[in-house]
C-alpha cells in the first residue's frame, strides 16, 4: 500500500474503450483511451477477467454476483467509495494498479490487479487514471507479429493496428 505511486507523474485519465481479442494470442486486450483519444493503451488480461469487465460493459445481469459485484455490494453496505484507479507502472511487461477507497475522511490505497482495479471501477463508476509515463512505456514494447509468433514476414505492430481501430472494429465480446 504504497501512496508513492500516486504522486510520482502526469497522471492522464482514461476510459475503457473497449475488449477485443488479440489477433496474434488470442488474449483478451481491454482497451483504454483518453477523452481526446489521443492516449491508447491495450492491457492483456485473462479471460475470467474479461468476463467480468465484459458484463459489466455489456450491462449483462447475472442470477448470482461475480466477485466484483460482491465486491461492490459489500463497499457500499459499508459507506466505502472507490475514488479512483491508477495504472501506475509497466514493468517486465506486467501493468501494476491501485485503487483508492475513501469511507468518511479516511482513505486507503491498495494494490491491485489492472484487470481487476478497471471491473470495479465500470461497477462503481470511478475514473481510470494511467500515469503518462506507463503510456510512453507501452510504446516501446515489441508488439509486431514476428515477435510474438517468432514468424519472420509480416511487420504490422499493434501501435498501427491500435491507431486505426474504429468502434465498429471491437464489436462484441463473445463469452
Amino acid at each position: 500500500m504504497e501512496e508513492k505511486y500516486l504522486k510520482k507523474q502526469e497522471l492522464i485519465e482514461m476510459r475503457v474503450s473497449g475488449l477485443t481479442i488479440d489477433p496474434f494470442t488470442s488474449m483478451p486486450v481491454v482497451i483504454l483511451k483518453d477523452s481526446e483519444e489521443k492516449h491508447i493503451l491495450p492491457i492483456w488480461i485473462g479471460l475470467i477477467e474479461a468476463s467480468a469487465i465484459a458484463t459489466e460493459l455489456e450491462k449483462i445481469q447475472l442470477s448470482r454476483p461475480m466477485t466484483h459485484d460482491l465486491m461492490k455490494s459489500i463497499l457500499d453496505q459499508t459507506g466505502v467509495s472507490l475514488v479512483k484507479v491508477v495504472i501506475h507502472s509497466l514493468a517486465d511487461n506486467t501493468f501494476y494498479a491501485q485503487i483508492v477507497l475513501r469511507q468518511n475522511d479516511k482513505e486507503w490505497t491498495m494494490d491491485s490487479r489492472p484487470s481487476d482495479a478497471m471491473a470495479m471501477s465500470l461497477r462503481m463508476k470511478a475514473p481510470i487514471f494511467v500515469e503518462k509515463e506507463v503510456i510512453e512505456k507501452s510504446r516501446k514494447i515489441d508488439l509486431s507479429k514476428e515477435h510474438l509468433e517468432g514468424e519472420a514476414g509480416k511487420k504490422q505492430k499493434w501501435a498501427d493496428i491500435l491507431e486505426n481501430l474504429s468502434p465498429e472494429d471491437f464489436g462484441k465480446y463473445k463469452m
